[in-house]
Parts: C-alpha cells; sequence; structure tokens
C-alpha cells in the first residue's frame, strides 16, 4: 500500500470507529434509561430514531469503505452490495428527516404565542410519531430502485456500461438519465433542509426576542435561558447547523459522482469522509450538551 492509500485508510477506521462507539454508547444509555423507567422527553425518542439511522448509515458505509481502503476489494457478492447500499440509502433518508422534524418540534414546543399554537403544540407528538414512522416507511419505498442497478462484479456485462464505485459497480445509464438522476435526486433532501432551515430560523428569532425582553428585566425567579427548553434548543440548533454544513456539501458530491462515468478516487474518498462526517459527530454534540 502507498502512503495515501494508509492515510486514507486510517481516516476511514477511525471516523467510522469514533461514530459507532459515540452512537453504540447512547443507544445503551437510552436502553438504560428504559429499563429503569425513566420518562423521557419527546426529543429524546426523535433523538433515538436519528442515532438509529446514523449507526444504519456508518455500519452500511464506513465499514465496506474501511475494509476496501486496507487493498481488500471483492469481498461482496451482489446480495451483499445491493442490500449494503440499499441500508446506507435508507438511514440517510431517515437521519435527514429526523433531524428535520426534531427541528420542526422544538419550533412549536418553544413557540409563546399561545393562542395559534396550543393546539399544534398538544397534538404535535402525535403528528411527529406518525412523521417519523413515515419516513421510515417511504425511505425503505422510495430506495428500492437503487439496489437494482447494484452489482458486485462485471461478470458479463458490458464494462463501459458499469460505473465502478470501490467495491461495487453500478450500470450506466445514457447521460439524459444521469442528468435527471443528478437533478432529481437531491430534492427531497433539499426540502428538508429548506424546512429545518426555516424551523431553525425561526428558533432563533423566538430566542432572540427573549434576550431582547430580559435586558428589561433586572429581576426575575425564573429565567427561560436557564430551562431545559433553551437548553434543548441550543442543543438542536447545533445539530441542524452540522447537520446542514454536511450535507449540503455531501448533495453537492452526489451530484458530481452521479454526472461522471468513472468517479475519481479522490471524490469518492471525499464524499465518503463528508457522508460519515455527521453520523459520527451527532452523538457528541448529543452528549456534550
Amino acid at each position: 500500500m502507498e502512503a495515501s492509500d494508509i492515510v486514507i485508510s486510517v481516516i476511514f477506521l477511525s471516523q467510522t470507529a469514533v461514530g459507532i462507539l459515540g452512537n453504540s454508547f447512547l443507544l445503551y444509555h437510552y436502553l438504560m434509561l428504559y429499563f429503569e423507567g425513566c420518562k423521557l422527553k419527546f426529543t429524546d425518542w426523535i433523538l433515538q430514531h436519528l442515532i438509529v439511522a446514523n449507526s444504519l448509515t456508518l455500519l452500511c458505509k464506513g465499514v465496506p469503505h474501511t475494509v476496501s481502503a486496507f487493498g481488500l476489494k471483492d469481498f461482496l457478492n451482489d446480495i451483499g452490495c445491493k442490500l449494503i447500499f440499499y441500508l446506507y440509502r435508507v438511514g440517510r433518508g431517515v437521519s435527514i428527516s429526523s433531524t428535520c422534524f426534531l427541528s420542526v418540534f422544538q419550533t412549536i414546543t418553544i413557540n409563546p404565542k399561545p393562542s395559534r399554537w396550543a393546539q399544534l403544540k398538544v397534538k404535535s407528538p402525535i403528528y411527529i410519531v406518525s412523521c417519523v414512522f413515515m419516513s421510515w416507511v417511504l425511505s425503505f419505498i422510495v430506495n428500492l430502485a437503487f439496489p437494482i442497478y447494484m452489482t458486485a462484479r462485471p461478470n458479463n456485462r458490458n464494462i463501459t456500461r458499469l460505473r465502478v464505485y470501490v467495491y461495487c459497480y453500478t450500470v450506466h445509464h445514457d447521460k439524459a438519465t444521469d442528468i435527471l438522476n443528478a437533478i432529481f435526486l437531491p430534492v427531497p433532501d433539499a426540502l428538508f433542509i429548506l424546512v429545518m432551515l426555516c424551523s431553525s430560523g425561526y428558533m432563533v428569532c423566538i430566542l432572540y426576542r427573549h434576550k431582547q425582553r430580559m435586558k428589561h428585566i433586572h429581576r426575575s425567579n425564573f429565567s427561560f435561558r436557564s430551562s431545559p427548553e433553551f437548553r434543548a434548543t441550543k442543543t438542536i440548533l447545533l445539530l441542524v447547523s452540522t447537520f446542514v454544513f454536511f450535507y449540503t456539501i455531501s448533495c453537492l458530491l452526489q451530484i458530481n459522482l452521479s454526472l461522471a462515468h468513472n468517479p475519481n478516487s479522490l471524490w469518492v474518498n471525499m464524499a465518503f469522509v463528508v457522508d460519515a462526517s455527521f453520523p459520527a459527530v451527532c452523538p457528541f454534540l448529543v452528549i456534550r450538551h
């Protein structure tokens, strides 16, 4: 192995191992709280789905990339390639939607307007629960098309119609189909990111107005700043901003890869590092805050 391959292998291994350990620790933490009969906040319930989705992403993306980076290329058969890629897409989709629902729910929770939002605050957990479970179902259904074109080895296929992705291959479509895929595949991600940005921006406005009001209150027995809602809001804003940063770059890289016939290994490695960054960082942001 060359020096560059060793560096890439160490980066993949470190990122995957740290991410899996962090998510496993949080899953263990929530399981212990569940068995001890502790009552969790609704945001914790959404976070559990986010952690499961992040773990699925790291296992299905990080482990195969790490193994291939150490020189073992043909370690998956056709079923393995299809399953790994399919579960990765499912985990990625649920990770995006769960982060979005987390932001929307917290926006509803901290909204100070009782008249128009009171009924929505009461019913929002029911709506969010339905949306989270629906996101799993839709993610399983929508991504069914991806494994169809995935294969482990060229076999008897025309090699010019195959696009190489490190340890697997995908069937190369015509140029028009590739352009359409590059345009429409990121649309759901972009919509979720747009909703996240809107809800996060609204949360920032709420916090800013509260700060302005608190300037005129010299003494108060209770401050929203010290409340669990305020701390949860700061944590969710940090999660959303981190998520939007990494997944915006990821979408741009995915567009570049979908348009390239045989993607350069540098672009493929960059796309992996960016894809795995949020699932690896997310548990430590939650633990820290």
